[in-house]
């Protein structure tokens, strides 16, 4: 007898040997138990999954006379006939040789005539969304009014063509990837059934090249044997799939790692000579990428399988990169995969993308699972740390004139007390940061709790609008009192406010960002907050005289409460009685 290949010679002659799919097959199964058997199905799904095996067990099963539980029997002549392809009443159909109107029309008269052998006509058409619009619409009306005792079985790859109105006739099953343990089950019953002798690896290495289809895991399986003479070895698997040797990886790795563009390179011209395609040297770094990345997170989340492919080596690069390196492994790998399809020096594409990832796989990151990158963020760290440096000055600088000068202001028009040369620049500079009371008066004397509260709610805005430095001077401030005619704001710590005093370009540009965000020119006035409780009280006892002269049988004391109450609001006046 003729060689027959792995994958026909083991091709599922029931609903049991099918791989994979058992929601399909105990459905399937069920149907014909029961004698519910549709006029139309609908079969999609990858290659090799296992459509057309389902399609012609199916045909088998709703035929055969001795059929038990659903499953053919296999032995009577109607199953051999259709098994061998030749029952007239199962017809296989190539829709990509035939995907004409006339053959449909063909088969549309044809159909109309009862089954001459079996119970059922069944016409599996394959690739079925190779049919032209002419006819699909043939196609059509024979399944909206479907003669009795005929079956179709359409199997696609790509559902996505075939029409709505084809579909919405049918019953559909999605036939999904298999997994790859139960590629390794079946290919090592095949090999135990042959009695032939394989290494556990090189089927782990064949289950993962077939990608979920058991026909290309048999056809590689078939390869891989032929190239050992009888025998299944890691080396011909590797061969045969094109997959990178996992010591190969893992030296180009670990110099990638180390950057080391030198090793790395020629790491990658070892892997390249060896044979290795450039696009699975891509594949082979996604996987890996994605192999560490679940290993970090969590090793349980590593199948079987996959712990058994990853060399140790390899395994243990995740404790020398964090995430955001094995997702730009990952991204520029996928990126260089597609710059292939458009190169013909595939070495150059792969080169440069060993240069790349020398470079942002960089040792200084290694180990740090929180390692932060964002430039503008250390740039906000080092300023916070001048910033710590810039305080500790002024605080040494104020203790030594706290015992070198008088604590209190000098009075205005008072001459300043004589002080050493080194100190003479903060003595000077003690009358340019005097409050201007005018003002002050002015801002208090229309002050409302509404204005003050329009304030708070532009200042973050006003905060956004200044720069990281600025922003961190003004956090330690905030506004005490509005109007119309301007706001005083107040700071925590003197030195804060003695500092933007004297800095009339922030000066300036306070001010005119409150006046874009209030729409209006306002003054803006500085205090500071140990000194506000007294500016506040010398205005309310002022306005308490001038208001006397006028009304001097209001009760005065109650008229300054609610004047207080009315500037600050309630909640931050508290009366106390003499």
């Amino acid at each position: 007898m003729a060689y027959q290949a792995l994958y026909r010679e083991w091709r599922p002659q029931n609903f049991g040997d099918v791989v994979g799919q058992e929601v399909i097959t105990t459905t399937l199964k069920n149907a014909v138990m029961e004698q519910q058997v549709s006029h139309a199905y609908l079969f999609t799904g990858p290659r090799g999954t296992g459509k057309t095996s389902c399609a012609k067990i199916l045909a088998k099963a709703i035929n055969c006379p001795h059929q038990t539980d659903g499953e053919p029997c296999n032995q009577c002549s109607i199953c051999q006939d259709i098994t061998d392809g030749s029952l007239n009443d199962v017809l296989e159909i190539d829709a990509a040789s035939n995907n004409g109107v006339e053959q449909i029309r063909d088969i549309r008269d044809k159909v109309k005539y009862a089954p001459t052998q079996a119970e059922y006509k069944v016409y599996i058409i394959d690739e079925v969304h190779m049919l032209s619009t002419g006819a699909f619409n043939a196609l059509l009306k024979t399944l909206e009014e479907p003669p009795a005792k005929v079956v179709f079985i359409l199997a696609t790859t790509e559902p996505q063509k075939v029409p709505a109105t084809i579909i919405s006739r049918t019953q559909r099953f999605d036939f999904r990837r298999i997994e790859a343990a139960d590629l390794l089950t079946r290919m090592q019953f095949i090999l135990q059934e042959k009695q032939l002798t394989y290494d556990d690896q090189a089927l782990d290495t064949i289950a993962q090249a077939a990608e979920g289809g058991m026909r290309d895991a048999l056809s590689i399986l078939d390869q891989a044997l032929s190239l050992g003479q009888g025998q299944l070895t890691l080396d011909g698997a590797l061969q045969v799939t094109g997959a990178l040797n996992q010591q190969q990886l893992a030296q180009y790795l670990t110099a990638v790692g180390h950057q080391d563009a030198v090793v790395a390179l020629q790491s990658l011209h070892e892997i390249m000579a060896s044979g290795r395609s450039a696009n699975r040297f891509t594949d082979a770094l996604m996987e890996t990428g994605r192999d560490l990345l679940l290993a970090k997170s969590d090793p349980k989340l590593l199948s079987q399988l996959d712990q058994e492919l990853i060399a140790p080596d390899v395994l243990e690069l995740r404790t020398q990169w964090n995430f955001k390196q094995l997702y730009e492994l990952i991204n520029q790998a996928s990126t260089t995969q597609q710059e292939l399809k458009n190169t013909d020096r595939p070495l150059i594409a792969l080169e440069v993308l060993t240069v790349r990832l020398v470079d942002l796989l960089a040792p200084q990151s290694a180990g740090s699972n929180a390692a932060v990158d964002d430039q503008q963020l250390a740039q906000l760290q080092q300023q916070i740390q001048q910033l710590q440096q810039q305080v500790a000055q002024l605080q040494t600088q104020v203790q030594q004139n706290q015992t070198t000068s008088a604590p209190t202001m000098p009075a205005a028009g008072a001459t300043p007390a004589p002080s050493e040369p080194k100190n003479t620049s903060h003595t000077t500079a003690k009358p340019k940061v005097h409050v201007d009371q005018v003002k002050v008066n002015q801002i208090l004397q229309a002050a409302t709790r509404e204005a003050l509260n329009t304030v708070k709610e532009v200042w973050p805005d006003l905060m956004s609008m200044l720069s990281v430095t600025q922003r961190a001077v003004m956090k330690v401030s905030k506004p005490v009192a509005a109007s119309s005619q301007g706001v005083i704001v107040a700071f925590d710590y003197a030195m804060w406010f003695e500092r933007v005093m004297s800095n009339q370009e922030m000066l300036s540009m306070l001010k005119n960002n409150l006046d874009q965000l209030l729409k209006n020119d306002a003054e803006v006035v500085l205090v500071s907050a140990q000194d506000w409780p007294k500016i506040r009280q010398q205005f309310l006892q002022g306005h308490q005289v001038h208001a006397a002269t006028k009304t001097p049988q209001v009760d005065e004391g109650e008229k300054l409460v609610q004047q207080a109450q009315d500037l600050f609001g309630k909640d931050l006046v508290e009366v106390k009685k003499d």
